[in-house]
């Protein structure tokens, strides 16, 4: 059974809430996320999407970020698991820079406004608001402590991001697209317009991939796939109502997500390749509140979706799909028995290229 695995954008929060779902999504079927024969990751889902295809399991994100400590696992550079940001790396440092002033991308700006329908309205919205400001360096050293430099060792990892001057989206990692280190492309795919300055690779300047569409499910459509699994963070399974005028906004990203979703679930039920869609639930919109880029409540976001996901996955039609997923290595799934030190190197366990 061929597997793509969709992990979408959603900033702190929505990467709060792939964390528990991935560990849901493995406890549940028994499956690893990293065996997906393709991971595309957009924003958060880059970052989160990097570290399990990458080896760290769901299970030990979970730990970490409830604070555990684990006497004798290291990164690949030999540092203390446990000295890792607990919140990925989302951290707010200034960039070194000149202040921002004017639009952050005249280039973009002046082709959606000789041509607006070409582009979607977030991208519009991105050419003319200034740059933004904070630095992107956190986001690489989480990265980093799984891949110092190069690629991850999965080989269908699809890093999204957007160009800044065109609006064009990039998978890193997918043939053609540009070489770019992995912390790089996840940092490029992070950098969400006006508040993340933007990534440069190979002489050109990118942002976050959610501008063009927060899943980039339909990437997938021309690979060969049984199976698309995708979680969602910024679309929701219930309807959602905003009486205060302030989350409006919010409401307005929610609907816009969850129609793209649904459209590019449609191109991929087109070429024969079934889809589970894994969104947010009221429950879940509760714990994650307004403000995706807040750094509260992340922990209490893990334990609502492990289990409102879980929930979702056992549902008749989720579950029957889900059926012929092949079994993960144990030592994976779950945390080993025995001290942290003779724990096997998860890295070694991932899936390497092939020759």
């Amino acid at each position: 059974m061929k597997v793509g695995l969709v992990l979408g954008a959603g900033g702190i929060q929505g990467g709060a809430w792939l964390t528990g779902g991935l560990d849901a999504l493995a406890a549940e079927t028994g499956w690893d996320p990293a065996d997906a024969d393709y991971v595309v990751g957009t924003s958060a889902g880059s970052m989160i999407g990097a570290l399990c295809a990458s080896g760290v399991p769901p299970w030990f994100m979970v730990a970490h970020s409830r604070g555990e400590a684990f006497e004798g696992v290291v990164d690949v550079d030999g540092r203390p698991a446990a000295e890792a940001d607990r919140a990925g790396g989302a951290r707010f440092q200034l960039q070194r820079a000149l202040p921002p002033i004017g639009p952050g991308s005249w280039r973009l700006a002046l082709r959606t406004l000789a041509n607006p329908r070409r582009f979607t309205p977030a991208t519009v919205f991105t050419g003319w608001i200034p740059r933004g400001i904070f630095s992107t360096e956190s986001l690489k050293d989480t990265i980093r402590r799984a891949v110092p430099s190069g690629w991850s060792p999965h080989p269908n990892l699809w890093v999204v991001a957007c160009d800044y001057e065109t609006g064009r989206r990039v998978p890193f990692g997918r043939a053609g697209a540009p070489d770019a280190d992995l912390a790089d492309a996840v940092a490029a795919s992070c950098a969400i317009p006006g508040i993340y300055h933007p990534q440069t690779i190979s002489g050109r300047r990118y942002v976050d991939g959610g501008i063009y569409s927060t899943s980039n499910a339909d990437l997938l459509r021309d690979e060969d796939l049984d199976l698309v699994i995708c979680l969602n963070p910024t679309s929701t399974l219930h309807p959602i109502r905003a009486l205060n005028p302030r989350e409006w906004l919010n409401l307005a990203m929610r609907n816009a997500s969850g129609r793209r979703l649904g459209s590019e679930a449609k191109k991929l039920r087109a070429r024969g390749i079934e889809v589970v869609l894994i969104q947010p639930t009221d429950e879940d919109l509760e714990a994650m509140g307004p403000n995706l880029m807040s750094p509260r409540r992340r922990n209490q976001v893990i334990e609502v979706a492990r289990r409102t996901v879980a929930e979702q996955l056992d549902e008749p039609g989720n579950r029957e799909l889900l059926a012929d997923l092949p079994s993960g290595d144990p030592r994976k799934l779950r945390r080993p028995e025995g001290p942290p030190s003779e724990w096997p190197d998860w890295r070694e366990l991932t899936r390497r290229p092939a020759a």
